[in-house]
């Protein structure tokens, strides 16, 4: 496949994986459900997958800029801290910038007070290491998990390895007319051109939208445009947010992905791998006070 041009044709239904942080950890799948149509033709080739530029969103060249670290506390991750030469940085903490014009008042509060919770020691919740669905649009900043892409003619069905989690995307069908919130909502999609435009609603207000900690309501209404680029190695997604409760305006940003070699898929089960033994209140998860035998 040459360009952005997205092929709609016959194949085999998983098409392929995204892998966040560029780490190559699962391969696509091969299913025997005959005559499923591709729509976005990500896996050409069953040994490659995608891999996530990074897990903040990016900045759309004249657009809103989205929430970031604040400048009195500069954030240092664990990528950034390996410098040149051998050079290691300190690691620090993510601390939110809270006068971001884009954050309603009680979302900056909300923001504000968990940046001092988290300077006094406690550590910042992210999804990825809480064991925290993803969510959308906060799917796509999830450093070395896959997403694989299951396609029907009715629907596009996400399986994410950790959990595992799913998410499924309806193919031109309107949004239900009573939609209960949820941790993925509801997504419906359909094609313009060479794009998948998915439209979603229904979002529990549960978790936050990014690594910052960025609350929104159970109003937030998402949009999101998958197009291939770069001759077919590049996909991109331009993710547009509404939430009148929570932002002063809609706001646009972009996740990019490249593709990476794909190893074979294992499954990965987040609670039973938890060590955050020191802050129940950002991980409740169940533990016995006695042993049961």
């Amino acid at each position: 496949m040459s360009g952005t041009r997205l092929v709609r044709r016959r194949a085999i239904g998983i098409l392929t994986g995204f892998l966040c942080g560029g780490v190559a950890l699962g391969a696509a799948l091969a299913a025997d459900s005959a005559a499923a149509p591709k729509g976005l033709d990500l896996s050409p080739d069953p040994n490659t997958a995608w891999g996530a530029f990074g897990n903040d969103y990016i900045a759309i060249p004249g657009g809103t800029k989205p929430v970031a670290n604040d400048p009195k506390h500069p954030y240092v991750g664990n990528g950034a801290a390996r410098g040149p030469g051998g050079v290691r940085r300190q690691v620090t903490v993510r601390v939110a910038d809270t006068t971001n014009p884009i954050l309603k008042p009680w979302a900056a509060e909300h923001m504000r007070q968990e940046n001092e919770a988290v300077l006094k020691g406690r550590i910042g919740f992210v999804a990825p290491s809480s064991c925290y669905p993803g969510g959308v649009p906060g799917l796509h900043l999830f450093p070395g998990i896959p997403v694989y892409f299951v396609q029907t003619p009715q629907k596009i069905t996400l399986m994410q390895m950790r959990g595992p989690e799913v998410r499924q995307i309806y193919l031109n069908v309107p949004h239900s007319k009573n939609v209960k919130p949820s941790w993925y909502g509801e997504s419906v999609g359909h094609y313009e051109g060479d794009t998948l435009v998915v439209d979603t609603i229904g979002l529990a207000a549960k978790g936050p939208i990014d690594n910052w900690r960025t609350p929104h309501s159970d109003s937030l209404h998402v949009v999101e445009r998958f197009r291939l680029t770069g001759d077919g190695k590049i996909l991109e997604v331009q993710i547009a947010m509404e939430d009148p409760v929570a932002f002063t305006a809609p706001w646009v940003v972009m996740q990019k992905y490249r593709r990476v070699a794909a190893e074979p898929l294992t499954e990965s089960i987040c609670a039973e791998n938890n060590v955050n033994f020191f802050n129940e209140d950002v991980t409740p998860i169940p533990t016995a006070a006695t042993a049961d035998f």
